[in-house]
């Protein structure tokens, strides 16, 4: 009896531990679920820049999570001290799986943070010198591309005529008292000088390596071969062309719309305000042809990066959100109709682009583009220093190319103390 008595309390102890265990092990399968969730998709975070693309990115969230059970959630922001928000988030420990990075001055500073994608597939699709690179690796994934060069009138202008910089002189000097003008340029900030002047930066074998060394002191503008080219160059342009001081961004983009004007220095962007006119002509963009430049001034506005200091799942649900985005059906749809993007990578096929979209496609798809600059330059100092030096320059003819250089060299120095 007493055997018999010993064997039911061992049963009944049993039973409790078990029961006991299935009741933990019922908690631990709610987290192990959730944790499952996360490492097959995990709900991710996204906090970008571009408000502009903001309820487009919302709908292409829920299409992924209704694709691959994931969940995205995209954080608003108002765009204009979005960076400052992410460094907060990121320092509080609160910040996204996935958020933008402009640029490698941006780049090094959230160093810390910045996944290596280097070895993700998608990343072998970005279109050449495109990816946001920083010690070698691979921490930014392009939104798209925006270009800017010459804008011309097929019918006016032919590509052989401004193929190099003396055939583009020559061009603008027969265009000189007529009735069309053979190109203009604005009286805005960035359409007066602030894109002009990236181009002896950008022809440099490093760009950002030669500003830092501006930025240090050592060297200058005014002793560099690709700026003595460009002062020579302004003083071309002010004997040949309209005084742009006297022209805004629209009377620019009207008078090369009803064939006043043969060629204007703009980007892809401008060709929205065609839209206002019946263009009767064919137009097309070429590269300024600085020392005989033959390369489009192509950039990203802004990056996509991953967070690397969360945990591994989360890392690579964000990475596989990228990986969607530029190669599935669906995720390139948006970049390219929802999004407006030019897109950074080759294996996207774009259709419907506009003539000066696709000639930026193009140059960035071949590797034929030269980068932006401006994005390195210190702040405000195409505003406050480079606007007030160039309006000085097309107002008074005494003042020479050099000294414009002289002008800009000294802006930069000052803006750097």
């Amino acid at each position: 009896m007493k055997f018999r008595k010993s064997i039911l309390v061992l049963i009944a102890i049993s039973f409790v531990l078990f029961l006991a265990a299935c009741g933990g092990n019922d908690g631990e399968n709610e987290e192990g679920t959730q944790g499952n969730n996360e490492s097959s998709g995990q709900k991710i975070t996204i906090f970008q820049s571009k408000v502009e693309i903001s309820e487009q990115l919302e709908a292409l969230a829920k299409e992924y999570e209704e694709e691959t059970g994931v969940e995205v959630e995209v954080w608003g922001t108002t765009g204009d001290d979005y960076f400052q928000q992410l460094q907060i988030r990121l320092n509080s420990n609160q910040g996204p799986s996935i958020f933008s990075v402009r640029h490698i001055t941006e780049a090094e500073k959230l160093a810390s943070y910045l996944y290596d994608m280097s070895d993700e597939p998608f990343v072998e699709h970005i279109a050449p010198n495109m990816a946001l690179e920083h010690d070698g690796k691979v921490v930014g994934v392009p939104y798209g591309v925006e270009g800017f060069g010459l804008v011309y009138n097929k019918d006016l202008v032919s590509p052989e005529d401004i193929a190099d910089y003396d055939s583009f002189i020559n061009t603008l000097e027969k265009f000189n008292g007529e009735d069309v003008a053979g190109l203009s340029l604005a009286q805005e900030a960035y359409f007066l000088i602030g894109h002009l002047s990236n181009y002896p930066f950008s022809l440099q074998e490093d760009n950002y390596e030669f500003i830092q060394r501006m930025n240090a002191g050592e060297v200058t503008m005014a002793e560099t071969e690709e700026f003595q080219a460009f002062g020579q160059m302004m003083e071309d342009l002010r004997a040949n062309i309209p005084n742009p001081l006297d022209i805004t961004y629209d009377e620019q983009i009207g008078d090369f719309a009803t064939g006043k004007t043969a060629m204007i220095h703009q980007g892809n962007w401008a060709y929205g305000m065609f839209e206002d006119y019946e263009l009767d002509f064919e137009i097309g963009m070429a590269p300024l042809p600085l020392l005989d430049n033959d390369k489009l001034e192509v950039g990203v506005g802004s990056n996509w990066g991953i967070n690397g200091t969360k945990d591994e799942e989360e890392v690579q649900a964000a990475a596989d959100f990228l990986d969607w985005m530029h190669t599935s059906e669906t995720g390139m749809r948006y970049l390219v109709e929802e999004f407006g993007f030019v897109p950074a990578f080759t294996n996207i096929e774009t259709n419907d682009l506009d003539p000066l979209s696709q000639a930026v496609l193009d140059a960035t798809n071949s590797g034929e583009t030269i980068p932006w600059s401006h994005n390195y330059f210190p702040a405000n100092v195409i505003v406050n220093d480079f606007v007030p030096a160039t309006q000085n320059f097309f107002l008074s003819e005494d003042v020479t190319g050099e000294e414009l250089i002289d002008s800009l060299d000294s802006a930069w120095q000052n803006a750097t103390k």
